[in-house]
């Protein structure tokens, strides 16, 4: 039985509502999230929340919603817009999450070397909502964490 919440942070554009659609088998468009969003089991941010160090505070108070932390870093950017150990911030169990990794830009070194520095000694997954590589995996491991009693 699922007994959590898991929070999804990125920025705009990385693919944490297609993300989400997948985990929750929901084969519908994303949207442009604009508020936080409460679907089943997952917490999606909008990037916004991120990108404005002005928004962490509403993060932070959401972070107390879930048990788990999802960063998603997409594979074809070449930076960060986190700050050094960002996830380090949240009393939540941290996951790293590449995305778009079926794309032909994708560089997934150097999307893990970022991931690295968000989340040092971090568990990272690579996920392609194209494909659904990697989807289940994360689903499996999410949704573990969130059954655990702590």
């Amino acid at each position: 039985m699922i007994k959590g919440k898991v929070l999804i942070i990125g920025p705009i554009g990385s693919g944490k509502s297609t993300l989400t659609k997948r985990l929750l088998n929901d084969a519908t468009l994303p949207t442009k999230t604009q508020a936080l969003n409460y679907v089943d089991w997952v917490i999606d941010t909008p990037g916004e929340y991120v990108e404005n160090p002005m928004f962490y505070r509403s993060l932070m108070a959401t972070a107390f919603e879930a048990k788990v932390l999802l960063v998603v870093q997409d594979g074809t950017k070449t930076n960060s817009i986190f700050p050094p150990n960002f996830a380090g911030g949240f009393p939540l169990i941290p996951i790293g999450v590449i995305t778009k990794i079926d794309h032909e830009d994708t560089n997934i070194i150097r999307a893990e070397q970022i991931l690295q520095q968000v989340i040092p000694n971090g568990v990272f997954f690579k996920t392609s909502a194209v494909t659904n590589e990697g989807i289940e995996e994360l689903r499996n491991k999410i949704i573990n964490l969130l059954s655990l009693h702590f």
